[in-house]
């Protein structure tokens, strides 16, 4: 069951796939609330394995799309806009993966403003290599994983419309 520590912090622990795929369900039905006009980003931290792709994968499965759901380790960013809100409504949104960035410019370089200056969801793994370049997330995620693989999420939400969303996973 979830902690709650503040009003704008929710600590939680996942320990099976299944508590991923779980929470993925409460945060897609969270999503599926927003418009084509709304737009949201939220920052996926967490090292290597820790199960980053791995929740945005059961979040585009509870959202509705189908067919293979790749990482966009190497491609930088995956976009579906194949989604939809609780109206039927198309949604877009964007996965990007920034581990592979070695300067934070390459962020401008590749038109990345453009993306997050749109109307829509952006999930990133690995925000801190775009460091400054980046908006304020609306939600941080924090995964940490832990020796017996069980996992500690901290999600904090930043902004109003984080605010919003996280009222829903309580």
């Amino acid at each position: 069951m979830p902690e709650l520590n503040t009003l704008t912090e929710l600590t939680l622990q996942w320990k099976t796939e299944d508590d991923t795929r779980q929470f993925a369900a409460r945060l897609a039905l969270q999503l599926s609330t927003l418009t084509p006009e709304d737009s949201l980003f939220i920052e996926l931290h967490g090292d290597l394995g820790a199960g980053k792709t791995t929740l945005v994968r059961h979040l585009l499965q509870t959202l509705g799309v189908t067919g293979r759901i790749k990482s966009p380790t190497y491609a930088i960013v995956e976009s579906y806009d194949d989604i939809k809100n609780a109206l039927y409504q198309p949604l877009n949104l964007w996965h990007f993966d920034f581990y592979r960035f070695n300067d934070p410019l390459e962020w401008e370089e590749a038109g990345f403003r453009d993306i997050f200056a749109s109307r829509g969801i952006k999930l990133a793994e690995w925000p801190e290599k775009a460091a400054a370049e980046l908006p304020v997330a609306d939600i941080a995620m924090i995964i940490l994983a832990n020796m017996d693989e069980s996992r500690v999420i901290t999600v904090k939400a930043q902004t109003s419309i984080g605010h919003k969303i996280m009222a829903g996973l309580q």
